[in-house]
Protein backbone atom coordinates (compact mmCIF):
# COMPACT_ATOMS: atom_id res chain seq x y z
CA UNK A 1 0.00 0.00 0.00
CA UNK A 2 1.51 3.24 -1.35
CA UNK A 3 1.09 6.98 -0.48
CA UNK A 4 -0.92 7.14 -3.74
CA UNK A 5 -3.54 4.97 -2.22
CA UNK A 6 -3.80 7.01 1.28
CA UNK A 7 -4.91 10.08 -1.45
CA UNK A 8 -7.53 8.84 -2.73
CA UNK A 9 -7.77 5.29 -4.36
CA UNK A 10 -10.84 3.15 -2.63
CA UNK A 11 -9.54 -0.18 -1.82
CA UNK A 12 -10.11 -1.12 1.15
CA UNK A 13 -6.78 -2.24 3.30
CA UNK A 14 -6.32 -5.00 5.16
CA UNK A 15 -5.52 -4.41 8.66
CA UNK A 16 -4.42 -6.52 11.81
CA UNK A 17 -6.74 -6.87 14.78
CA UNK A 18 -5.44 -5.54 17.50
CA UNK A 19 -7.07 -4.83 20.93
CA UNK A 20 -10.25 -2.36 21.24
CA UNK A 21 -11.40 -3.66 17.44
CA UNK A 22 -14.83 -5.14 18.54
CA UNK A 23 -15.71 -1.15 19.07
CA UNK A 24 -14.99 -0.39 15.65
CA UNK A 25 -16.82 -1.18 12.34
CA UNK A 26 -15.88 -3.00 9.15
CA UNK A 27 -13.45 0.29 8.41
CA UNK A 28 -11.35 0.36 11.56
CA UNK A 29 -13.72 3.47 12.85
CA UNK A 30 -14.93 3.82 16.00
CA UNK A 31 -18.50 2.46 16.60
CA UNK A 32 -20.96 5.85 17.25
CA UNK A 33 -18.43 8.49 16.30
CA UNK A 34 -19.62 11.74 14.57
CA UNK A 35 -18.21 11.89 10.89
CA UNK A 36 -15.73 14.36 11.17
CA UNK A 37 -14.20 11.66 13.67
CA UNK A 38 -13.92 8.86 11.24
CA UNK A 39 -10.29 9.76 9.75
CA UNK A 40 -7.82 12.05 10.54
CA UNK A 41 -8.01 13.80 7.26
CA UNK A 42 -11.21 14.85 8.23
CA UNK A 43 -11.12 17.78 11.49
CA UNK A 44 -7.69 18.37 10.52
CA UNK A 45 -8.28 19.86 6.92
CA UNK A 46 -10.95 21.37 7.91
CA UNK A 47 -9.08 22.82 10.81
CA UNK A 48 -6.18 23.86 8.26
CA UNK A 49 -8.42 25.53 5.51
CA UNK A 50 -10.15 27.25 8.63
CA UNK A 51 -7.45 28.93 9.92
CA UNK A 52 -5.70 29.78 6.82
CA UNK A 53 -8.96 31.85 5.92
CA UNK A 54 -8.23 33.45 8.99
CA UNK A 55 -4.90 33.74 9.73
CA UNK A 56 -3.82 35.56 7.15
CA UNK A 57 -6.35 38.80 7.13
CA UNK A 58 -5.58 39.09 11.21
CA UNK A 59 -1.82 39.34 10.11
CA UNK A 60 -2.73 41.99 7.23
CA UNK A 61 -4.43 43.46 10.38
CA UNK A 62 -1.84 43.43 12.63
CA UNK A 63 0.18 44.78 9.63
CA UNK A 64 -2.17 47.85 10.23
CA UNK A 65 -2.45 48.35 13.47
CA UNK A 66 -5.50 46.91 14.11
CA UNK A 67 -4.54 43.99 15.82
CA UNK A 68 -2.23 42.86 18.59
CA UNK A 69 -1.02 39.56 19.49
CA UNK A 70 -1.45 39.04 23.22
CA UNK A 71 0.74 35.50 22.76
CA UNK A 72 4.32 35.21 23.46
CA UNK A 73 5.40 36.58 19.99
CA UNK A 74 5.50 39.91 18.28
CA UNK A 75 3.34 39.95 15.42
CA UNK A 76 5.65 39.19 12.97
CA UNK A 77 7.03 35.92 14.64
CA UNK A 78 3.23 34.92 15.47
CA UNK A 79 2.40 34.94 11.52
CA UNK A 80 5.33 32.79 11.14
CA UNK A 81 4.71 30.50 13.99
CA UNK A 82 1.36 30.10 12.77
CA UNK A 83 1.47 29.41 9.45
CA UNK A 84 4.05 26.99 9.72
CA UNK A 85 3.34 25.01 12.97
CA UNK A 86 -0.31 25.87 13.15
CA UNK A 87 -1.47 25.76 9.45
CA UNK A 88 0.79 23.73 8.07
CA UNK A 89 1.21 21.28 11.20
CA UNK A 90 -2.81 20.76 10.76
CA UNK A 91 -2.03 19.74 7.12
CA UNK A 92 0.33 17.07 8.43
CA UNK A 93 -1.64 15.40 10.81
CA UNK A 94 -4.62 15.44 8.50
CA UNK A 95 -2.45 13.84 5.38
CA UNK A 96 0.09 10.97 7.97
CA UNK A 97 -3.03 10.05 9.96
CA UNK A 98 -5.01 9.45 6.85
CA UNK A 99 -1.66 7.36 5.02
CA UNK A 100 -0.12 5.80 8.15
CA UNK A 101 -3.03 3.31 8.49
CA UNK A 102 -2.30 2.12 4.66
CA UNK A 103 1.75 2.17 5.44
CA UNK A 104 1.59 -0.35 7.94
CA UNK A 105 -1.81 -2.16 7.70
CA UNK A 106 -3.19 -1.00 10.82
CA UNK A 107 -6.23 0.68 12.12
CA UNK A 108 -6.75 4.43 11.80
CA UNK A 109 -6.89 6.92 14.68
CA UNK A 110 -10.72 7.89 15.16
CA UNK A 111 -13.22 8.92 17.64
CA UNK A 112 -12.45 10.22 20.46
CA UNK A 113 -8.35 9.74 20.41
CA UNK A 114 -8.30 12.02 17.20
CA UNK A 115 -10.46 14.34 18.65
CA UNK A 116 -8.44 14.61 21.79
CA UNK A 117 -5.45 15.10 19.32
CA UNK A 118 -7.34 18.02 17.22
CA UNK A 119 -7.92 19.50 21.04
CA UNK A 120 -3.87 19.84 21.24
CA UNK A 121 -3.36 21.10 18.04
CA UNK A 122 -6.69 24.17 18.84
CA UNK A 123 -5.52 24.82 22.31
CA UNK A 124 -1.69 25.72 20.59
CA UNK A 125 -3.48 28.43 18.35
CA UNK A 126 -5.13 29.51 21.71
CA UNK A 127 -2.33 29.33 23.47
CA UNK A 128 0.01 31.32 20.46
CA UNK A 129 -2.84 33.98 20.79
CA UNK A 130 -3.57 34.58 23.83
CA UNK A 131 -1.03 33.13 26.71
CA UNK A 132 1.50 35.79 27.21
CA UNK A 133 4.08 33.76 29.62
CA UNK A 134 6.58 32.54 26.85
CA UNK A 135 7.21 29.21 28.79
CA UNK A 136 3.67 28.18 29.60
CA UNK A 137 2.60 29.26 26.04
CA UNK A 138 6.06 26.42 24.63
CA UNK A 139 4.36 23.86 27.00
CA UNK A 140 0.74 24.42 25.24
CA UNK A 141 1.84 24.45 21.63
CA UNK A 142 4.29 21.78 21.96
CA UNK A 143 2.10 19.13 23.06
CA UNK A 144 0.56 18.62 20.10
CA UNK A 145 3.56 17.71 18.03
CA UNK A 146 5.05 15.97 20.27
CA UNK A 147 2.01 13.43 20.64
CA UNK A 148 1.81 13.47 16.87
CA UNK A 149 5.10 12.38 16.25
CA UNK A 150 5.07 9.84 18.81
CA UNK A 151 1.81 8.21 18.02
CA UNK A 152 3.31 8.14 13.69
CA UNK A 153 6.41 6.12 15.30
CA UNK A 154 4.20 3.26 17.23
CA UNK A 155 2.70 2.94 14.24
CA UNK A 156 5.73 2.30 11.87
CA UNK A 157 7.76 0.47 14.60
CA UNK A 158 4.64 -1.86 15.51
CA UNK A 159 3.48 -2.06 12.05
CA UNK A 160 7.34 -2.53 10.95
CA UNK A 161 6.90 -0.29 7.81
CA UNK A 162 10.70 1.09 7.88
CA UNK A 163 10.30 2.57 4.13
CA UNK A 164 8.87 5.03 5.72
CA UNK A 165 10.64 5.51 8.80
CA UNK A 166 12.49 8.61 6.74
CA UNK A 167 8.71 10.14 6.63
CA UNK A 168 8.21 9.87 10.40
CA UNK A 169 11.98 10.96 10.78
CA UNK A 170 11.14 14.22 9.33
CA UNK A 171 7.74 15.05 10.87
CA UNK A 172 9.90 14.74 14.29
CA UNK A 173 12.43 17.38 12.80
CA UNK A 174 9.33 19.42 12.41
CA UNK A 175 8.42 19.67 15.99
CA UNK A 176 12.06 20.42 16.69
CA UNK A 177 11.70 23.21 14.57
CA UNK A 178 8.51 24.72 16.47
CA UNK A 179 10.47 24.29 19.67
CA UNK A 180 13.63 26.04 18.06
CA UNK A 181 11.53 28.70 17.25
CA UNK A 182 10.01 29.35 20.89
CA UNK A 183 13.29 29.00 21.87
CA UNK A 184 14.80 31.40 19.65
CA UNK A 185 11.53 33.86 21.13
CA UNK A 186 13.83 32.98 24.77
CA UNK A 187 17.19 34.51 23.03
CA UNK A 188 18.09 31.18 23.65
CA UNK A 189 18.43 29.69 19.66
CA UNK A 190 19.89 32.20 16.73
CA UNK A 191 16.63 34.12 14.79
CA UNK A 192 15.81 32.52 11.80
CA UNK A 193 17.14 29.22 12.33
CA UNK A 194 14.08 27.41 13.46
CA UNK A 195 11.79 28.87 10.40
CA UNK A 196 14.34 27.83 7.86
CA UNK A 197 14.31 24.11 9.23
CA UNK A 198 10.73 23.71 9.18
CA UNK A 199 10.65 25.28 5.58
CA UNK A 200 14.05 22.42 4.97
CA UNK A 201 11.35 19.69 5.81
CA UNK A 202 8.34 20.73 4.33
CA UNK A 203 10.23 21.15 0.81
CA UNK A 204 11.73 18.12 1.06
CA UNK A 205 8.10 16.44 2.06
CA UNK A 206 6.75 17.83 -0.69
CA UNK A 207 9.82 16.71 -3.22
CA UNK A 208 9.55 13.58 -1.65
CA UNK A 209 5.79 12.63 -1.26
CA UNK A 210 4.85 14.80 -4.24
CA UNK A 211 7.55 13.18 -6.74
CA UNK A 212 5.41 9.77 -5.74
CA UNK A 213 2.03 11.39 -6.29
CA UNK A 214 2.16 13.98 -8.98
CA UNK A 215 3.59 11.17 -11.57
CA UNK A 216 1.29 8.62 -10.40
CA UNK A 217 -1.86 10.71 -10.51
CA UNK A 218 -1.07 11.65 -13.82
CA UNK A 219 -0.02 8.24 -15.06
CA UNK A 220 -3.62 6.78 -14.12
CA UNK A 221 -5.58 9.59 -15.61
CA UNK A 222 -3.40 9.55 -18.52
CA UNK A 223 -4.11 5.57 -19.18
CA UNK A 224 -8.09 6.24 -18.00
CA UNK A 225 -7.83 8.62 -21.32
CA UNK A 226 -6.60 6.60 -23.61
CA UNK A 227 -3.13 8.82 -23.63
CA UNK A 228 -0.16 6.37 -24.46
CA UNK A 229 1.94 9.52 -23.50
CA UNK A 230 2.78 8.44 -20.27
CA UNK A 231 4.92 9.85 -17.24
CA UNK A 232 8.87 8.91 -17.11
CA UNK A 233 9.52 5.93 -14.55
CA UNK A 234 11.22 6.75 -11.75
CA UNK A 235 15.11 6.82 -12.06
CA UNK A 236 18.51 8.51 -12.10
CA UNK A 237 17.12 12.05 -12.82
CA UNK A 238 14.97 11.59 -9.95
CA UNK A 239 17.72 10.10 -7.67
CA UNK A 240 19.51 13.08 -8.16
CA UNK A 241 16.85 15.99 -7.69
CA UNK A 242 16.35 14.43 -4.61
CA UNK A 243 19.97 14.33 -3.49
CA UNK A 244 20.27 17.65 -4.66
CA UNK A 245 16.94 19.13 -2.70
CA UNK A 246 18.15 17.37 0.83
CA UNK A 247 21.19 19.16 0.31
CA UNK A 248 20.34 22.28 -0.61
CA UNK A 249 17.30 22.49 2.10
CA UNK A 250 19.48 20.91 4.59
CA UNK A 251 22.50 23.81 3.42
CA UNK A 252 20.23 26.65 3.86
CA UNK A 253 18.74 25.65 7.57
CA UNK A 254 22.33 26.11 8.62
CA UNK A 255 24.69 28.32 6.40
CA UNK A 256 21.78 30.18 4.18
CA UNK A 257 24.31 32.84 3.27
CA UNK A 258 26.91 30.67 1.58
CA UNK A 259 27.35 31.26 -2.00
CA UNK A 260 28.05 26.92 -2.02
CA UNK A 261 24.67 27.12 -0.68
CA UNK A 262 23.09 29.57 -3.58
CA UNK A 263 24.54 27.39 -6.21
CA UNK A 264 23.72 24.14 -4.80
CA UNK A 265 19.41 25.83 -4.31
CA UNK A 266 19.86 26.63 -8.05
CA UNK A 267 21.03 23.72 -8.83
CA UNK A 268 18.46 21.53 -7.01
CA UNK A 269 15.29 24.49 -8.52
CA UNK A 270 17.05 23.49 -12.14
CA UNK A 271 16.94 19.57 -11.49
CA UNK A 272 13.38 19.29 -9.91
CA UNK A 273 11.98 21.83 -13.14
CA UNK A 274 13.51 18.75 -15.15
CA UNK A 275 12.16 16.20 -13.36
CA UNK A 276 8.30 17.83 -13.76
CA UNK A 277 8.97 18.28 -17.35
CA UNK A 278 8.91 14.33 -17.55
CA UNK A 279 5.39 14.05 -16.40
CA UNK A 280 3.55 14.93 -18.69
CA UNK A 281 1.72 18.22 -16.92
CA UNK A 282 0.22 20.06 -20.03
CA UNK A 283 -1.36 16.79 -21.13
CA UNK A 284 -3.46 17.23 -17.85
CA UNK A 285 -4.52 20.49 -18.47
CA UNK A 286 -8.21 19.76 -19.28
CA UNK A 287 -8.65 18.14 -15.45
CA UNK A 288 -8.07 20.58 -13.11
CA UNK A 289 -7.41 18.28 -10.45
CA UNK A 290 -4.17 16.87 -11.69
CA UNK A 291 -2.92 20.10 -13.14
CA UNK A 292 -2.82 21.30 -9.96
CA UNK A 293 -0.37 18.87 -8.82
CA UNK A 294 2.06 20.07 -11.14
CA UNK A 295 1.52 23.60 -10.46
CA UNK A 296 2.13 23.09 -6.58
CA UNK A 297 5.33 20.64 -7.72
CA UNK A 298 6.17 23.91 -10.11
CA UNK A 299 6.20 26.81 -7.33
CA UNK A 300 8.70 24.03 -5.88
CA UNK A 301 11.27 24.11 -8.00
CA UNK A 302 10.81 27.84 -8.61
CA UNK A 303 11.06 28.37 -4.93
CA UNK A 304 14.56 26.62 -5.19
CA UNK A 305 15.67 29.11 -8.29
CA UNK A 306 14.69 32.44 -5.86
CA UNK A 307 16.01 31.22 -2.75
CA UNK A 308 19.09 30.10 -4.85
CA UNK A 309 19.07 34.00 -6.46
CA UNK A 310 18.78 35.15 -3.25
CA UNK A 311 21.52 34.44 -2.30
CA UNK A 312 23.52 34.51 -4.89
CA UNK A 313 22.28 37.77 -6.18
CA UNK A 314 20.56 39.55 -3.02
CA UNK A 315 20.26 43.27 -4.23
CA UNK A 316 18.39 41.80 -7.35
CA UNK A 317 15.88 38.55 -5.47
CA UNK A 318 14.56 39.58 -2.33
CA UNK A 319 14.58 36.95 0.31
CA UNK A 320 10.86 37.21 0.74
CA UNK A 321 10.05 36.80 -2.99
CA UNK A 322 11.64 33.00 -2.24
CA UNK A 323 10.30 32.44 1.17
CA UNK A 324 6.75 33.01 -0.53
CA UNK A 325 7.16 30.81 -3.80
CA UNK A 326 7.56 28.06 -1.11
CA UNK A 327 4.95 29.11 1.35
CA UNK A 328 2.31 30.74 -0.35
CA UNK A 329 3.28 29.11 -3.96
CA UNK A 330 4.34 24.99 -3.20
CA UNK A 331 3.22 25.08 0.57
CA UNK A 332 -0.67 26.71 -0.56
CA UNK A 333 -0.89 24.77 -3.69
CA UNK A 334 0.06 21.62 -3.23
CA UNK A 335 -1.89 21.39 0.42
CA UNK A 336 -5.11 22.35 -1.82
CA UNK A 337 -3.62 19.54 -4.34
CA UNK A 338 -4.20 16.92 -1.68
CA UNK A 339 -7.00 18.27 0.40
CA UNK A 340 -9.17 18.50 -2.21
CA UNK A 341 -8.22 14.98 -3.69
CA UNK A 342 -8.08 13.12 -0.34
CA UNK A 343 -11.18 14.30 0.73
CA UNK A 344 -13.03 13.06 -2.40
CA UNK A 345 -11.83 9.73 -3.01
CA UNK A 346 -11.78 9.09 0.67
CA UNK A 347 -15.89 10.07 0.90
CA UNK A 348 -16.41 7.99 -1.85
CA UNK A 349 -17.11 10.79 -4.46
CA UNK A 350 -15.46 11.23 -8.05
CA UNK A 351 -11.89 12.75 -7.96
CA UNK A 352 -12.72 15.37 -10.55
CA UNK A 353 -12.85 19.33 -10.06
CA UNK A 354 -16.32 21.15 -9.92
CA UNK A 355 -16.44 24.90 -10.53
CA UNK A 356 -15.83 25.75 -6.95
CA UNK A 357 -12.58 23.41 -6.72
CA UNK A 358 -11.32 25.20 -9.86
CA UNK A 359 -12.31 28.50 -8.67
CA UNK A 360 -10.22 27.80 -5.38
CA UNK A 361 -7.32 26.26 -7.49
CA UNK A 362 -7.05 29.83 -9.37
CA UNK A 363 -7.41 31.43 -6.42
CA UNK A 364 -4.52 30.36 -4.52
CA UNK A 365 -2.37 30.30 -7.48
CA UNK A 366 -3.34 34.02 -8.24
CA UNK A 367 -3.04 35.09 -4.89
CA UNK A 368 0.69 33.00 -4.38
CA UNK A 369 1.62 34.94 -7.70
CA UNK A 370 1.06 38.74 -6.78
CA UNK A 371 2.69 38.01 -2.71
CA UNK A 372 6.04 36.46 -4.85
CA UNK A 373 5.62 39.70 -7.10
CA UNK A 374 5.32 42.02 -4.11
CA UNK A 375 8.50 42.32 -2.69
CA UNK A 376 9.50 43.61 -6.64
CA UNK A 377 6.98 46.17 -6.70
CA UNK A 378 8.45 49.25 -4.98
CA UNK A 379 5.16 51.60 -4.17
CA UNK A 380 2.92 48.71 -5.03
CA UNK A 381 4.23 46.72 -2.48
CA UNK A 382 0.99 46.93 0.37
CA UNK A 383 -1.54 46.61 -2.81
CA UNK A 384 -0.14 43.26 -4.13
CA UNK A 385 0.67 42.06 -0.45
CA UNK A 386 -2.69 42.47 0.72
CA UNK A 387 -4.33 41.73 -2.82
CA UNK A 388 -2.03 38.50 -2.52
CA UNK A 389 -3.34 38.11 1.19
CA UNK A 390 -7.05 38.22 0.53
CA UNK A 391 -6.77 35.89 -2.60
CA UNK A 392 -4.89 33.09 -0.82
CA UNK A 393 -7.04 32.97 2.09
CA UNK A 394 -10.46 33.08 -0.04
CA UNK A 395 -9.16 29.92 -1.86
CA UNK A 396 -8.99 28.21 1.48
CA UNK A 397 -12.75 29.98 2.37
CA UNK A 398 -14.10 28.02 -0.78
CA UNK A 399 -12.41 25.13 0.40
CA UNK A 400 -13.50 25.50 3.58
CA UNK A 401 -17.53 25.92 2.32
CA UNK A 402 -17.33 23.59 -0.52
CA UNK A 403 -15.55 20.59 1.24
CA UNK A 404 -16.91 21.07 5.16
CA UNK A 405 -20.14 19.50 4.45
CA UNK A 406 -18.20 16.61 2.60
CA UNK A 407 -15.95 16.35 5.65
CA UNK A 408 -18.63 16.31 8.29
CA UNK A 409 -21.26 13.81 6.54
CA UNK A 410 -20.72 10.18 6.15
CA UNK A 411 -19.00 8.87 3.35
CA UNK A 412 -21.14 7.61 0.29
CA UNK A 413 -21.29 3.30 0.57
CA UNK A 414 -17.98 2.83 -1.14
CA UNK A 415 -15.65 5.07 0.80
CA UNK A 416 -13.08 4.17 3.56
CA UNK A 417 -13.02 7.92 5.19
Amino acid sequence: MTQTEALGDRSVPRRRRRAGETARDGRGRHRGAPAILHYGFRPFFLAAALYAALAIPAWLWMLHGGLVPHGPFAALDWHIHEMLFGFVGAVMAGFILTAVPNWTGRLPLSGWPLAMLVLLWATGRVAMAAVAAPVWAMGLDLAFPLVLAAAVWVEVVAGRNWRNAPIAAMLTLFGLANALHHGENLGLVPPGSAMRLALAVIAMLLALIGGRIVPSFTRNWLVKHGSERLPARFGRLDKAALLATGLAAAMWAIWPELLATGVLLAAAGVLLCARLARWRGLDTADEPIVLILHMGYLWLALSFLLLGASVLLPLAVPASAALHALTAGAIGTMTLAVMTRASLGHTGRDIAADGWTSALYLAVTAGAALRVAAPFADRFYMDLLIGGGGLWSLAFALFALRYGPILCRPGLKSARG
